[in-house]
């Protein structure tokens, strides 16, 4: 896991971001509007359609292609189900070391936590660790089912204020494309971020936050997504989705070696699923980060 010292220096950096006087109350302040980030090029070159949200914690400036157009959002909806399980878990609702029995009926594809406890009982915590992690889908169903079932995961997107976001189904069929079934915008995706994160009145306490981008940090997920994108020195807190027929995500938090960090939603529904659809989610984190003067 991620050094908790690290993840909470980050947040204290953060900290300094419009801090007013002591005494003296902040006067709101309107964000700049999106900029359009061009990358009509990548689509063209590589077919597909591609949405990107970008968020300069440091400057306020954002950056949006798609960004208000509907992506299905594959496994990235798994740091949203770990933080509606944290919320629980604050709340006294659930406990970390509960034991949810794993049996044989459970299993799908993509199962490297919960098959070898097929006949045994993992913890909500170690099952919120395999599915932010290495994204295994029998544990997010597992949770989903513990959270209260879709409704829940829904009702905890309106809480966060999120009014837009689909939830319609459990794993793997969450992945097939059915109209505006289990999807989300970039936008959206980059504002609940900030939400959980970022913002002061997040419902998150600093523990969850540093327990679930412990996770996001260690994920050995999409090396060659956003990871392959950002200069040498920084750090990602993501999470991938990856439909196997096109779809190619990333999510997350892009930590520089100094100053403040960058929120980040790529969600690219490439024409057919190739090796080459990372590559251009780095490629597209290129672009954003020198379009912000981030590069």
């Amino acid at each position: 896991m991620t050094d908790r010292r690290t993840v909470l220096a980050g947040f204290g950096a953060l900290g300094l971001i419009g801090c007013a006087p002591k005494g003296e109350a902040a006067a709101p302040v309107a964000p700049p509007a999106p900029e359009a980030l061009d990358l009509s090029a990548l689509e063209q070159a590589h077919g597909g359609r591609f949405g990107l949200f970008a968020h300069d914690l440091g400057t306020g400036r954002q950056l949006t292609a798609r960004g208000d157009e509907r992506f299905i959002y594959c496994s990235t909806f798994k740091m949203y189900l770990a933080a509606a399980t944290l919320l629980r878990v604050q709340a006294g609702e659930e406990q970390l070391d509960r034991l949810i029995p794993v049996t044989r009926a459970d299993m799908t594809n993509n199962a490297p936590v919960t098959e070898p406890a097929i006949g045994s009982s993992l913890t909500v915590e170690q099952l919120m660790k395999g599915t932010v992690e290495v994204s295994d889908n029998p544990a997010a169903n597992l949770l989903l089912k513990a959270l209260g079932g879709l409704g829940a995961m829904q009702a905890f997107y309106r809480g966060i204020g999120d009014a837009s976001t689909r939830v319609d189904r459990f794993e793997p069929e969450m992945n097939r494309l059915d109209g505006d079934k289990d999807t989300i915008t970039p936008a959206q995706s980059a504002a609940n971020i900030h939400r959980l994160f970022i913002d002061p009145a997040s419902p998150l306490s600093q523990d969850s936050k540093t327990i679930l981008l412990g996770w996001m940090f260690a994920s050995p997920t999409g090396v060659d997504r956003i990871k392959a994108g950002v200069p040498a020195g920084w750090r990602v807190a993501h999470k991938t989705g990856t439909g196997g027929y096109g779809p190619t995500n990333d999510i997350g938090i892009l930590y520089p070696p100094s100053g403040a960090p960058v929120i980040l939603a790529a969600y690219y529904h490439a024409a057919f699923d190739r090796p080459e659809n990372e590559a251009v989610i780095a490629e597209a984190t290129r672009l954003a980060l020198t379009a912000l003067g981030r590069a």
